[in-house]
């Protein structure tokens, strides 16, 4: 999206063209990557989405330039609200260690309290702090410059374990809002891509990154998570409270249910059905097992042995569990 908005300006300074190699080079992409972003902004533009509404670019050979900017390079004018969510966003994002363009972000929240005004001072009493986790962002940025190894202790949701690894980075990535480390990570010999909210520590070690050659990054324009398609499928159904599960695990397929009213159909592929058997108990009663059926009946029957021995503890008898957990 920011190259995106940054192109037309840039071509529009540029009224003779340029070549797409050269703007490639400028933007830090490559030129098939610059090829598919012109073809999108061609589809951009004001409402009525008309020949005369969209962007337009001429290319002449090797070489491109914008024909009609479709407004694209004209001044920003906020609402109030906009206004102030742009400045608590940009707050916050001055909380974040390890950013790279401190003193430019400093500048466009000035500029925008100083446009806004009045409705500026609502914003005066918000306090903005980021969660701790969020450091892990500083130190793995700082492996990545130095190229330097780093040691993780990790979540892994999936198996509900925490894990101690040591890999080479690779890239950052920020996906979905959610910030990626990418790397080779020795352990597993492969690429795995960890999110830094589940990083609960981190170091850099003294001793030089090394990806092997094999090391190749992941495409996730078709999204982050990209489930081996031989592993089985579970398929939860979730209350209202435990809705937070599809946004935490990897999902495949999230669906709007009326049973129970509120809830999501969720559907996980894992080799290690014993995960789903222990997070369907942890969260006691918001969350049934419909596929498979046996995985179902497990955890029922798990359901089941619970009860039986609280019963056996307090002297008293429980009966019945709900099918599924």
């Amino acid at each position: 999206m920011v190259r995106l908005l940054a192109l037309v300006p840039y071509l529009q300074a540029r009224p003779d063209g340029v070549r797409l190699a050269e703007a490639a080079r400028d933007f830090g992409t490559t030129e098939a990557q610059l090829r598919r972003d012109l073809d999108l902004l061609w589809v951009c533009g004001l409402p009525g989405h008309g020949p005369g509404d969209l962007v337009d670019l001429s290319f002449e050979g090797d070489r491109v330039r914008v024909t009609f900017t479709a407004g694209l390079v004209r001044p920003l004018r906020l609402t109030t609200d906009e206004a102030v969510a742009l400045i608590v966003a940009l707050r916050t994002l001055l909380e974040l260690p390890g950013l790279a363009e401190g003193e430019a972000v400093s500048r466009a929240l000035a500029k925008v309290s100083a446009a806004t005004g009045q409705p500026a001072d609502r914003v005066a009493a918000v306090a903005v702090s980021v969660d701790a986790r969020e450091q892990a962002l500083s130190v793995v940025r700082d492996g990545l410059e130095r190229h330097r190894a780093l040691h993780l202790h990790y979540y892994v949701p999936t198996r509900d374990e925490r894990t101690e690894r040591s890999v080479d980075p690779m890239r950052l990535l920020l996906v979905d809002g959610h910030w990626y480390l990418e790397a080779w990570c020795r352990g597993a010999e492969g690429v795995r891509l960890f999110r830094l909210d589940r990083v609960d520590d981190v170091v850099v070690l003294d001793e030089p990154a090394a990806p092997p050659p094999q090391a190749e990054e992941r495409d996730v324009q078709a999204g982050v998570y990209q489930p081996d398609a031989a592993a089985p499928v579970v398929r939860l159904r979730l209350a209202r409270t435990a809705r937070w599960v599809a946004d935490y695990y990897p999902v495949e397929r999230v669906e709007p249910v009326d049973d129970p009213p509120g809830g999501l159909s969720v559907t996980v592929r894992t080799a290690d059905p014993a995960w789903a058997r222990r997070l369907v108990a942890s969260l006691g009663g918001a969350a049934v097992i419909d596929e498979p059926v046996a995985l179902a009946e497990q955890v029922a029957a798990d359901a089941r042995a619970a009860l039986a021995r609280y019963g056996d503890r307090t002297g008293g008898e429980q009966d019945g569990a709900p099918a599924g957990g």
